[in-house]
């Protein structure tokens, strides 16, 4: 196994995984369990087929399967001694504003999943049915939800400048940025 083919798709998989699990710490565990995969499934991987799309097809199912096991497991019980005072209401306001992260964390994971492959990391459409296992026209259509979704959401968002803009609307289209 070849070191340099592997850690070059890294920087990509953790982008990936970061904006997958919204978490840090989350990502690169799950960055590292789907490396520590790669390195015992290596010989699975056919040399000259593209490599990255095996990564993230590693990857992706591992992600898959830790959601599948949090819900049967269902949520972690909190002792009552861990908690020290009353948890207070968030306050109201612009401060609480839902940003990008937490409007895509508000998706579907298959669309959220579908959207960032194609956005985020560029995929094609072909790629990114093969990394989830689904047909092409589901992952247009997933693809097409999720934008349509996430402008709902970045639309009902509110922003403490929207008061001083004074246009309702205040946002464009998505677009794709590089």
């Amino acid at each position: 196994m070849d070191r340099r083919l592997l850690t070059q798709h890294i920087p990509a998989l953790r982008r990936y995984a970061r904006a997958l699990t919204g978490d840090a710490w989350a990502a690169d565990d799950l960055v590292q369990d789907a490396l520590e995969r790669a390195c015992v499934k290596w010989r699975l991987w056919l040399a000259g087929s593209d490599l990255r799309a095996w990564l993230f097809t590693l990857m992706h199912n591992l992600y898959i399967s830790q959601v599948r096991q949090r819900l049967r497991q269902g949520p972690a019980p909190l002792a009552l001694e861990a908690i020290e005072q009353e948890p207070a209401a968030p306050a109201s306001g612009g401060d609480d504003a839902l940003d990008l992260q937490r409007c895509l964390l508000l998706l579907p994971d298959e669309q959220r999943v579908t959207l960032l492959l194609v956005t985020l990391e560029g995929m094609t459409y072909s790629e990114t049915a093969r990394i989830t296992g689904v047909p092409v026209g589901t992952v247009m259509s997933r693809l097409s939800r999720a934008r349509g979704r996430l402008q709902e959401l970045l639309d009902a968002t509110p922003r403490p400048d929207a008061s001083t803009s004074g246009s309702a609307a205040g946002h464009g289209a998505l677009r794709r940025l590089k």
